[in-house]
């Protein structure tokens, strides 16, 4: 009998490395015919690691990225007076600010927010292409669209947070600067600026997901190790000829709550949760100065909030 497996006891079966099926032959080429085997990645999921798809979509992400943090990184590098020690103590402080109110949506000079709007244009070309390169793989695999879309749904939030919103709103200037405690710094700033972000509705939607999100991939992972042992991992199986895995994890939730989701059904809950966190929060985000000044003027106008 074999011993139990679950998260924290994984037997790694190393054989030869798998290849993958052979997809979209005119960019095979652009697969690496080389895989190995890390132990230490095997810990967290599959050991394997490679082939890698090279293709024009992941080289202009990588560029991008690249680009984007080493900007960023020479920017706190400066900052610091090029000082290590300064570097590692502060660097949760630093920040790459975007350009002042007086500059618009103008070009500011570098050190005044030009190094941040040359850093966007980066992130955004890697955002794109990475976006891009999700696309293209599952269609040459014969996948569905759905890593693409719940991707996009990113995408949504980071372009209303660095390009949608200050354009609407004329200005770089409220744009998310690049830093650690100056993010958090930004985001507290946008909420006492706009009233409490806690009385617009789409916020509290997007908390409600996230935090929605959290409990049903939990709820959802530990049902499937519980009855790894019943060959529940083998979830496609339990789909279309339901064992004895799903009995009991079916079972296991209408005696605790009184319903439960199906194996298929589960991962559409799961995915529109978490696709709709970040839409949801988006919309709440570019609603804020555009159209609603003061959200808690607001929610008192429409009964959401108490009248003091």
């Amino acid at each position: 009998m074999a011993e139990y497996q679950n998260i924290f006891t994984q037997v790694q079966v190393q054989g030869p490395p798998e290849m993958g099926v052979p997809a979209d032959p005119d960019t095979m080429r652009e697969r690496s015919g080389k895989a190995g085997f890390n132990t230490l990645f095997g810990l967290f999921g599959n050991a394997q690691v490679g082939p890698v798809h090279y293709g024009s979509y992941g080289l202009l992400a990588v560029i991008g990225f690249a680009a984007w943090f080493f900007i960023i990184g020479m920017n706190f590098w400066a900052q610091v007076d090029y000082s290590p020690g300064v570097f590692l103590r502060d660097l949760f402080w630093l920040a790459l600010e975007p350009p002042g109110p007086e500059y618009g949506l103008g070009f500011a000079p570098l050190a005044e927010g030009g190094w941040w709007l040359i850093a966007s244009f980066f992130f955004a070309v890697g955002c794109g292409a990475w976006w891009m390169r999700t696309y293209t793989r599952a269609k040459a695999l014969g996948m569905g669209l759905h890593v693409a879309w719940a991707f996009a749904a990113l995408l949504w939030l980071i372009f209303v947070l660095n390009f949608f919103r200050p354009i609407l709103m004329g200005s770089w200037s409220e744009a998310v600067p690049y830093g650690i405690f100056p993010h958090l710094d930004w985001t507290n700033l946008f909420s006492i600026t706009h009233g409490n972000l806690f009385y617009n509705p789409f916020h509290a939607l997007s908390i409600a997901f996230l935090y929605g999100s959290a409990l049903l991939f939990a709820m959802h992972g530990a049902t499937i190790l519980a009855v790894t042992r019943f060959g529940g991992d083998r979830e496609l199986e339990q789909i279309v000829d339901r064992g004895t895995a799903t009995e009991r994890a079916a079972l296991f939730w209408r005696w605790t709550m009184g319903f439960n989701a199906t194996m298929e059904g589960i991962h559409r809950w799961a995915w529109w949760f978490a696709v709709l966190t970040p839409l949801t929060g988006g919309i709440g985000i570019l609603l804020s100065g555009t159209v609603v000044d003061n959200w808690f003027v607001w929610a008192q106008i429409h009964g959401y909030a108490p009248d003091f």
